[in-house]
């Protein structure tokens, strides 16, 4: 398997930059330095592994066969390039992701939709500070005071009401 010698990071750091919250920006830049090294020290390196000159090696020593034996081994070695599998489980992992945000956004979309047409009901309401009772009790009839219709005791609680019946807290027949 040939190996292809990458000439840039394959990370687009400014789009990176804009998703990294303010508290973590040293963190960041931390990061962003690690990988810029390592690119460094990568460029530094040949692309290949140097040729070595066996003819100079055959003049210099005078035991026969010897360079040819090692010229052959060195030739014959192989480093075995690890296999790349791991992509297709990422890009799988990716249109997952996608789909459970496109779901997510979505139901923002319901959210934000229902959030409008209650702003909407609320902008339609007299500011509190301009209301009067009767303004309280005709924009929220369920928790105005109603004396007539609706008297309550004091302290006004609803454990003080009459006809309260206390929450059972538990079955067991403890303390």
């Amino acid at each position: 398997m040939a190996t292809k010698r990458f000439t840039k990071s394959a990370i687009d750091w400014s789009k990176f930059a804009e998703r990294v919250a303010p508290d973590q920006k040293p963190q960041f830049l931390i990061l962003k330095t690690r990988s810029d090294n390592y690119l460094r020290r990568v460029f530094a390196n040949p692309e290949s592994a140097p040729k070595l000159d066996f003819s100079s090696y055959k003049s210099k020593i005078s035991i026969a066969g010897l360079v040819d034996s090692f010229q052959k081994q060195y030739e014959s070695v192989k480093i075995p390039y690890p296999e790349e599998n791991i992509t297709p489980k990422i890009n799988e992992q990716e249109k997952l992701m996608m789909q459970k945000v496109q779901e997510f956004i979505s139901e923002s979309n319901k959210r934000i939709t229902s959030y409008q047409v209650e702003i909407s009901k609320w902008d339609k309401i007299l500011p509190y500070e301009e209301m009067t009772m009767e303004d309280y009790r005709d924009a929220f009839p369920d928790t105005a005071f109603d004396p007539v219709n609706r008297p309550t005791f004091w302290p006004h609680t609803p454990d003080e009401q009459i006809g309260y019946k206390r929450p059972e807290i538990g079955s067991g027949g403890g303390h």
